[in-house]
């Protein structure tokens, strides 16, 4: 039931609304983990660890029914249930590479599939212990695991969608990139309904049910094999098998493929590439490539960044209230609790902004892509004409990307100045510049892999490269240590220490400037032998007493 690539790419609008939407509720969803720490304390889940001695009895306040609802709390619950989030988190991340390895050799169609099962599973077990949490807590580890997975399996996925959008395909990877960064919202949201009064267990279920939906909506809709790039198929042959009438389109297809070779196995690459097909290039290129090895200093230092803040957040917006005092008050004990809920409240609703900024970055990449140059085949000849402008396809990807990562930079450079200033306004803003830091790092490095390299490199790639990133965001963990401990909680150095390591983002751009000059000077000598030929086979015209004709063209004059 498999549909086949010509199904696929008329459903390709479809695939790409229903994927940003699966993402956004059913992906990362564990980055919201402060508001389903509360529902799982609240619905009692390894509550009997806290003793009568050294627990606290949280009160809720008055439910609908005029009662006060009262939980009990405790480090080792908590300790535990945090557990449970390490090892969800870390298959969020660390599994990127198997899994682009495994989505290079079959496709992103069985991916999905294991993925959005595991997720509804993790949906299910939480259900399902949730109603006796006391002897089913143990579950809660599994679920999480099966969460984390099942998030980055559908993530991973999706970001092969773009490949079919041609030259939008930078602004639809930026939405997929925006929507899997903007999940982290979805259990805040999930939280609010749960305090309206709807059950744990019918949240749960009904979001098992969405998981199938999501099922069903993969097993119906993508192809077998992966999506090939512009660069690797023409889609103008289906754009052409889509203008017949149905009763047509698969005797028609039957003869491109006779002619043409076959649409879902073509390898016809653009011009101004080598003379290989872009699948035959070694995989040990691309990961040695300048490239991708300058991408993994840009890509590392910013994940530092970024996950350093993001555990440090609290204690940062805690140290400006109470500017590092030994012994604060009670009443700024209380102040500085109240400031730091509101401010984490912001900062959490702003993850949204990820799904509104990405599109940005997209567009940046796609700039002017649809008037680079096409080199089409003269039929009976061996000429080629160029039509439309001569802006080259290749040098324009580069030249975009460099753009993206200057102004991404320039915005990390940005947030690390706002975090050296001790004003609570102020980190509104740097909270903004945060969200569109995140969003636009991912978009950046996802769009630029896609335009350098084959897409059969591409989940390797992707994957090697956060493998990479989220061992290096690993030193935030030592980082924090070093604040709360010797530092006194005071973050201006160690602040101050990755705005300097942030000028490492430069590094990339810079390469890319240089390999756009390289790819230029290639360009003018191509252009100039190819002028060259065309000169001394009209010499040599002429001198056999031919006259030269045009074959129906125009002249062009050297």
């Amino acid at each position: 039931m498999a549909p086949s690539l010509l199904q696929a790419y008329r459903r390709r609008w479809w695939m790409a609304v229903t994927a940003v939407i699966e993402n956004l509720l059913c992906s990362a969803v564990l980055l919201g983990w402060g508001s389903l720490l509360i529902m799982l304390k609240r619905e009692g889940f390894y509550s009997h660890l806290c003793s009568a001695n050294e627990s606290v009895v949280v009160s809720l306040g008055n439910t609908t029914d005029g009662e006060v609802e009262e939980w009990l709390s405790c480090v080792d619950q908590e300790e535990m249930l945090n557990l449970g989030f390490t090892i969800g988190s870390f298959l969020l991340s660390a599994t990127t590479l198997p899994l682009g390895i495994l989505m290079d050799k079959f496709g992103p169609r069985p991916l999905r599939l294991v993925g959005s099962s595991c997720f509804g599973l993790s949906c299910v077990m939480m259900a399902v212990s949730a109603y006796d949490p006391h002897v089913l807590s143990a579950l809660i580890f599994l679920a999480l695991s099966l969460n984390g997975f099942g998030g980055i399996c559908l993530t991973f996925t999706s970001l092969t969608l773009p490949n079919m959008f041609g030259a939008l395909s930078s602004t639809v990877m930026s939405l997929m990139i925006g929507s899997y960064a903007s999940s982290a919202v979805t259990f805040p949201g999930v939280k609010l309904i749960y305090d309206a009064g709807v059950s744990f267990q019918v949240i749960m279920w009904m979001w098992a049910g969405l998981a199938g939906f999501v099922f069903f909506n993969c097993f119906l809709n993508w192809p077998p094999e992966g999506f090939p790039t512009p660069d690797e198929v023409d889609y103008s042959k289906i754009l052409k098998l889509l203008e017949l009438p149905a009763s047509e389109q698969k005797s028609a297809e039957e003869r491109l493929n006779q002619k043409n070779g076959d649409i879902q196995h073509s390898t016809e690459k653009l011009p101004n590439g080598p003379d290989a097909a872009p699948n035959n290039i070694p995989f040990r290129r691309s990961v040695f490539s300048p490239i991708f090895l300058w991408s993994l200093v840009t890509m590392g230092m910013s994940q530092l960044r970024i996950i350093f803040f993001m555990g440090a957040m609290n204690k940062m917006l805690e140290f400006m209230v109470t500017h590092g005092e030994t012994h604060p008050s009670e009443e700024l004990l209380i102040e500085a609790e109240q400031k730091v809920s509101f401010y984490s409240s912001i900062f959490g609703t702003l993850q949204l902004l990820c799904l509104v900024t990405c599109p940005l970055i997209g567009y940046i990449m796609d700039w002017k892509m649809k008037d680079c140059e096409e080199e089409k085949i003269i039929p009976g000849t061996e000429q080629k004409k160029t039509s439309g402008p001569t802006r080259d396809s290749k040098i324009q990807k580069v030249t975009n990307a460099m753009r993206a990562f200057i102004l991404t930079n320039m915005l990390l450079l940005a947030f690390g100045c706002c975090c050296l200033i001790d004003s609570l306004p102020l980190q509104i803003l740097t909270f903004i510049l945060h969200t569109m830091v995140r969003g636009f790092i991912h978009s950046c490095c996802g769009g630029l892999y896609a335009a350098v390299y084959p897409s059969n490199h591409f989940g390797t790639l992707t994957g090697l490269q956060s493998m990479i990133s989220a061992v290096i965001a690993l030193l935030q963990q030592p980082l924090f240590i070093a604040m709360v401990g010797p530092l006194q909680g005071d973050p201006y150095w160690i602040n101050l220490g990755l705005l300097i390591l942030s000028l490492a983002g430069f590094l990339l751009p810079g390469y890319l400037f240089y390999n756009r000059k390289q790819l230029i000077r290639e360009k003018a000598d191509r252009d100039k032998r190819a002028a060259g030929q065309e000169l001394q086979a009209l010499n040599h015209s002429e001198a056999n007493g031919h006259k030269p004709h045009s074959n129906g063209l125009a002249a062009v004059e050297a």
